[in-house]
């Protein structure tokens, strides 16, 4: 999943990036001339020099690794983009490097879906379903907080080349999860591990959506969680 012959990736080959937060990442993409060019609920996006590649840094998402975990088996589907990079970063966070994808039209991200729903792809379409629903069906099983399959309208891309894309088709039960951590967050870091969670107040969403009230409590019940855990 790795491409060594980009010259916007290769500055970072041989990089221990499992020593590095998403903090970081970002500020290190910025100085070698990455632009943060959106944001999301749970990542960030910064666009390389050339403008091909995308980088998307999250601090925590257990989601996100299914999303690889279908592209890679589903090589060279036109479906799916082309990945470059994927490293985690220190404390549960994320670093991949795609192909710059841009939104896809309302009414075909319809068309897209209802293509899903029913089952009425091409044969390169209806492997990538196929395949999801079978990594959602494992990550189902395994995963707490899982809440499954999510193609909704800016989960479907449009590649440089013209290609309809599909990302991030999978998602987390975000509001149960983090209702979770006010009630006792203790349980978060026992069912996710202590070391996966450790940047789990940072996503972007929090900062975008919360009130300082509701920033501190988050905060609050956070610490106690980890007075119980230590």
């Amino acid at each position: 999943m790795r491409s060594d012959h980009d010259p916007d990736v290769m500055p970072w080959l041989g990089r221990d990036w499992g020593a590095v937060n998403h903090r970081d990442a970002l500020a290190d993409l910025v100085r070698l001339g990455w632009t943060p060019c959106g944001v999301g609920d749970w990542a960030v996006g910064l666009r390389s020099p050339r403008g091909l590649l995308a980088a998307r840094i999250c601090p925590f998402d257990p989601a996100y690794p299914a999303f690889l975990e279908l592209c890679r088996r589903c090589p060279g589907n036109p479906y799916l983009p082309g990945v470059a990079l994927a490293e985690g970063l220190d404390g549960g966070g994320s670093l991949t490097v795609l192909e710059f994808l841009t939104p896809a039209e309302e009414a075909e991200a319809a068309e897209v879906a209802r293509r899903w729903r029913e089952g009425a792809g091409d044969e390169a379409f209806d492997a990538v379903r196929r395949t999801a629903l079978a990594v959602d069906e494992e990550w189902r099983a395994r995963m707490p907080w899982w809440d499954g399959l999510d193609l909704n309208h800016g989960n479907v891309r449009r590649a440089v080349d013209g290609r309809t894309v599909l990302v991030d088709v999978f998602c987390m039960d975000g509001a149960s999860l983090y209702g979770q951590v006010l009630d006792d967050s203790a349980v978060v870091r026992e069912r996710l591990s202590a070391d996966a969670t450790r940047h789990l107040l940072d996503i972007p969403y929090i900062a975008r959506a919360s009130s300082p009230a509701e920033i501190e409590a988050l905060r609050a019940a956070w610490r106690a969680g980890a007075a119980v855990t230590s």
